[in-house]
């Protein structure tokens, strides 16, 4: 026997009334503490949710996995005396393995000598060009540039906002280890045990 006419469409009605009442019961259950609050957030990120699941973006936002990946960022480690070391060392690799060729390294010279130094003069990496491919972390020798997980870059002259020189992209090696914590573990153990190996 054929359905009869509209039954498909009262049926997606159904559904989405279903889902309106659902909304109100499990606010009711909620009492109030379904939205801007953690234990909301992770309820209505579950596959069991019932009701509405929207994120109210910008008052909520989904925590990042570890492995996001947005414009990358160079890492400092904090010295004694608050000295800053960057452990970039101009070596150009990422530059090299960037696909869209994104990233402008100037290698820093002694005034006196006029010889190379091993750090930069100028890093800068356009971020309304970069890709998020991460190959320049891959790629990095000395741990130097991580993918950050900052992804509110919304700016009205990308020349000035969006073109991220050395000090806008040199962040600590304590917000990488807060971003990326098992990363971070693997990097140091890797770095211990090249120690290790140099030292024997």
């Amino acid at each position: 026997m054929a359905p009869l006419p509209g039954f498909g469409l009262l049926k997606g009605l159904w559904v989405t009334f279903r889902r309106l009442v659902d909304t109100y019961l499990v606010d009711l259950h909620w009492r109030g503490r379904r939205y801007r609050s953690p234990e909301g957030l992770q309820d209505r990120l579950s596959f069991k949710t019932r009701g509405i699941f929207t994120v109210q973006y910008p008052e909520e936002k989904i925590p990042s996995p570890e492995n996001f990946r947005f414009v990358p960022f160079l890492v400092y480690d904090e010295l004694e005396g608050g000295v800053q070391k960057i452990r970039c060392t101009a070596c150009g690799m990422c530059a090299r393995v960037c696909p869209p060729q994104c990233i402008w390294i100037t290698r820093a010279v002694d005034p006196e000598t006029g010889k190379p130094l091993s750090q930069p003069s100028e890093f800068v990496i356009e971020a309304d060009v970069c890709m998020n491919c991460g190959l320049c972390a891959e790629f990095c020798p000395f741990d130097a540039i991580q993918m950050d997980h900052n992804y509110e870059l919304a700016a009205r002259d990308r020349w000035t906002d969006l073109r991220f020189d050395l000090k806008k992209l040199s962040k600590p090696a304590s917000y990488h280890a807060a971003i990326h914590p098992l990363r971070d573990q693997l990097e140091a153990q890797e770095r211990a045990g090249k120690k290790e190996e140099g030292a024997a």
